[in-house]
């Protein structure tokens, strides 16, 4: 047998390669590779005693075996102790199990009780030879997750040799003492070996000690890992930016209202960071038509009054071109040129913009991923905002920041992020918060409403639409899907075109050629359109104050986030504003919680909370996370506390203990360094 280092005991090859599937490729990763449940194996219960439902472990011995084939082909063991007969069934086999079970044998079978053909009974028990000899285990046994071709008992061997050496703990034994944490060994082994008395339902519920401690550990090497990428970003130097109140201060002039006290704050904050002299690297987030826009229009003409270019990136090429001719108005009138990058543009259009670009007569660049896929340049980019940043991963962010020299960034998100998320996973980001809406706004009244009182909604928007006003009806899919089954956008506009005739009714998706797209929208921007019916790719950007009722199809199969913000679309002028949430029954659990949320509540950092809790932090932090080691252990709202804790002892880790610091990242983090958040 080869070894395969790094681990400290002989491991093949092919063993090696199964354990790298689960991310296990050193002894200390085979360490903290804990259970997903344990088993009582340590006592025996007589077959009298056992109950339907109950999971239980029997010593009995064999009395006969066979193959039945009705209902279907299966092999039968009757098995008995000195209580009572059990039945065992095994529905896949091979025929060597039928030799294994020979009259007279003994067996332990450890499974699920049931009541079935057998009478009480056992459907593929795990089992082995033993008899009243054979001693009983004296501790639970641990159940691991594991992959195809790697059995638990394979798993568990190699976990157990990877724990005879001895845990050094990270962690100086007053620091944990302050914190009222037991030792790492001692957790380790608890969770991998718990004693079989009653703290095992406290184990299992992740509230003992020894999971606190383990979820401490995971937060404190998130939070050294990301505090480490902020002090090496501050070693980075850039030009700073100051403000030189030229542009910014004619651009405030020109807007028909005053920045909100938000605004103001978070533009402060903004300019600040472009006078310093290393990058900036800051996350403005609100809620939806709080006016992030304005405020990351001001961040470009900063930069732009300091002789340097700017880029604007956004996921889409509606929103991205919305931003552009939201902007590109009123930028001319203080003579700074925009363009306009796009992958579905003419060739000569896009030619001409690059090439405006690089000779540096283009100021201000707006675009999708086009921008840093292609291969044109910058004359001197100092400033990079990336609109709904999350959609785009840490190579793409990295792609777009080639194209200068350390460019400032600042990154905007309408899915406002939870306190707790905020806290880990962006730690290694400055964060400003616009968290009132400019005054005006209207509130917005969500209603839920069954798929089949779809006649009284056609009535409502009828009426709505007549009256003067506009609105959208949204739908999941442009196509008919077998799987889904769900009302399409081509059939809907179909089915409504009929049913209201005496409206304009139009279609966008996004499958739609840029130049058709941009038409339908101009249309319904100009009151051209009195109905838009659309995919999702109306979720963000769009600005109609006219449209005041969205009508959101399946609304059951929608995330929390992109029901927000589809929402947010109405809601933009002096018309009462109503959000229909049309929804097919029967309704899932997760279904009906994230109706639950919607429908109560309209601030978006509550519900991103409510959806971290129904979802966990994954899918909120988008393509972030393929930069950053998921939690494992800690739960961002049961260990908040932890957290926090976690957060100031890394900053005096740094300052005051860099030796400890990297001894605990290199343990928790390994290889698998945090990226940046470039």
């Amino acid at each position: 047998m080869k070894a395969a280092a790094p681990f400290s005991f002989p491991v093949s090859q092919a063993l090696a390669a199964k354990l790298a599937k689960l991310g296990l490729k050193r002894d200390a990763d085979l360490v903290l590779h804990l259970p997903l449940r344990w088993e009582d194996e340590t006592r025996l219960t007589p077959v009298r005693d056992l109950l339907p439902g109950q999971t239980a472990q029997v010593q009995a011995m064999v009395r006969e075996a066979g193959v039945a084939y009705r209902p279907r082909r299966m092999l039968t063991v009757m098995v008995e102790d000195d209580s009572g007969i059990l039945g065992i069934r095994f529905l896949n086999f091979y025929p060597s199990h039928l030799k294994l079970f020979q009259p007279g044998e003994s067996f332990r079978f450890n499974g699920e009780v049931r009541s079935g053909f057998l009478g009480l009974e056992m459907v593929h028990p795990r089992f082995a030879k033993a008899d009243d000899a054979t001693p009983l285990p004296t501790q639970l046994t641990p159940v691991y997750p594991t992959t195809a071709g790697l059995g638990q008992a394979t798993l568990r061997k190699a976990i157990e040799r990877a724990l005879l050496a001895p845990i050094t703990d990270t962690l100086p034994a007053d620091w944990l003492a302050e914190l009222e944490l037991p030792a790492l060994e001692a957790s380790i082994r608890t969770l991998h070996q718990p004693p079989r008395s009653g703290e095992l339902a406290e184990i299992e519920s992740r509230r003992h000690p020894a999971w606190q401690r383990l979820a401490f550990d995971e937060l404190l090497a998130q939070q050294l890992s990301l505090a480490t990428a902020r002090q090496q970003r501050k070693s980075h130097s850039t030009q700073p930016l100051p403000p030189r109140e030229q542009l910014t201060a004619a651009f405030t002039r020109l807007l028909p209202f005053a920045l909100t006290r938000a605004q103001s704050h978070a533009w402060q904050e903004i300019s600040a960071d472009l006078n310093q002299p290393h990058p900036m690297r800051r996350l403005l987030q609100g809620d939806v038509g709080s006016g992030k826009t304005v405020v990351a229009a001001l961040a470009c003409l900063q930069a732009i009054e300091n002789g340097f270019q700017a880029a604007f990136m956004a996921p889409t090429e509606i929103l991205a071109e919305q931003h552009y001719r939201k902007l590109q108005p009123v930028l001319s009138e203080l003579g700074v040129r925009c363009v306009w990058i796009s992958g579905s543009q003419r060739k000569a259009e896009r030619a001409a913009a690059w090439a405006a670009i690089a000779a540096g007569e283009a100021g201000l660049a707006f675009g999708t991923h086009a921008l840093f896929q292609e291969a044109g340049s910058f004359a001197r980019l100092g400033m990079i905002v990336i609109d709904e940043q999350h959609r785009f991963g840490v190579g793409q962010r990295l792609a777009l920041m080639q194209k200068g020299a350390e460019p400032h960034q600042l990154m905007m998100s309408a899915t406002p992020i939870p306190r707790t998320l905020a806290m880990s996973f962006f730690a290694d980001l400055d964060v400003s918060v616009i968290d009132e809406l400019p005054p005006g706004r209207t509130p917005i009244v969500t209603k839920l409403v069954s798929a089949a009182r779809r006649d009284d909604v056609l009535v409502r928007v009828r009426e709505a639409c007549l009256a003067g006003g506009q609105a959208y009806w949204v739908c999941p899919l442009i196509e008919e899907s077998e799987k889904l089954q769900l009302q399409t956008a081509q059939d809907t506009y179909a089915t409504l075109t009929e049913q209201l005739p005496d409206l304009r009714i139009g279609l966008v998706h996004g499958r739609l050629k840029p130049d058709d797209k941009q038409a339908v929208m101009a249309a319904f921007q100009a009151h051209e359109i009195d109905l838009l019916v659309a995919t999702t790719v109306i979720e963000v950007g769009v600005d109609v104050p006219n449209a005041a009722l969205m009508v959101i199809e399946h609304a059951e199969r929608m995330g929390l986030a992109q029901l927000h913000q589809l929402r947010g679309r109405v809601g933009r002028g002096s018309r009462e504003s109503v959000s229909v949430l049309l929804y097919e029954t029967p309704l899932s659990e997760l279904a009906r919680a994230r109706l639950k949320v919607i429908f109560e509540l309209t601030d978006g950092f509550e519900i991103a909370r409510q959806d971290l809790l129904l979802r966990g932090p994954g899918e909120l932090l988008g393509h972030r996370q393929s930069g950053l080691p998921m939690l494992r252990f800690a739960d961002l709202e049961r260990d908040i506390a932890l957290l926090e804790a976690a957060r100031d002892l890394a900053q005096r880790c740094l300052l005051h203990h860099p030796d400890i610091a990297a001894r605990h990242m290199e343990r928790w983090i390994g290889q698998r360094q945090a990226l940046t958040s470039i």
